[in-house]
């Protein structure tokens, strides 16, 4: 009969050579591609589309850089009119 100290002996060396393998086996695979949300938006965008029409439809990216533009381009009037209504007695001071 196998005694207890031979059966724990023997997991606690399996487990001592899986945690000791599992670091150099992650260590050899190749860094993985990091992640473009814009890109996979865009890749989304035009995948139910043919591709004749493809270039046709404006990227999603673009579509949000045209609002972002637009956004900044709203908080710089925001900031102009905050300085100019009390001058033109629009709201008081």
């Amino acid at each position: 009969m196998i005694s207890t100290r031979r059966i724990a002996a023997a997991v606690g060396l399996a487990v001592g050579v899986a945690g000791l393998a599992a670091p150099m086996a992650s260590a050899a695979a190749p860094a993985p591609k990091p992640l473009n949300p814009m890109a996979e938006l865009d890749n989304l965008a035009v995948s139910e589309i043919p591709t004749e029409y493809q270039a046709v439809v404006p990227k999603v990216s673009t579509q949000l850089a045209g609002l972002n533009r637009l956004n900044s381009g709203l908080d710089e009037m925001h900031q102009l009119t905050d300085l100019l209504a009390p001058v033109t007695g629009l709201l008081d001071a």
